[in-house]
């Protein structure tokens, strides 16, 4: 059974994974695999954190690698409306150094232009071929 719960959204042209509960040993693979499987699908990740009331290192841990698994893809992940007590422990082992971390869904919703990968930013630019 899971402690943590996971649902995905679209939102300015990013995929947002919510998750709910809490975030420990018990459920890190679970959501590694998560978010490997939209990554894989759409590069550009926003990790709702408003609803998740615990993580621990484990859970940190598959956040680091749904980020990896997203980078490696052309896009990034980045974390967005932590509660006090996620955001803490996140600042205790120096994660918000690491992660970018938005206050709100929206506030993150505006990277995705910062997460084009160069080779899409070229083919982008009026008269690239």
């Amino acid at each position: 059974m899971f402690s943590a719960d996971l649902s995905t959204r679209r939102f300015n042209g990013c995929t947002v994974v919510a998750l709910r509960g809490e975030l420990d040993l018990a459920d890190a693979a679970a959501v590694t695999a998560a978010l490997t499987a939209v990554a894989a699908r759409d590069p550009v990740i926003i990790v709702d954190l408003a609803g998740l009331e615990f993580i621990d290192s484990s859970g940190v841990a598959a956040l680091a690698r749904g980020r990896a698994q997203a980078r490696l893809a052309g896009g990034d992940l980045v974390l967005a409306a932590p509660q006090r007590r996620v955001l803490r422990i996140l600042a205790i082992i120096h994660m918000v150094e690491r992660f970018a971390v938005y206050a709100t869904v929206k506030q993150a919703g505006r990277f995705r232009e910062r997460a084009v990968p160069a080779t899409r930013q070229l083919a982008l630019l009026p008269g690239a071929s």
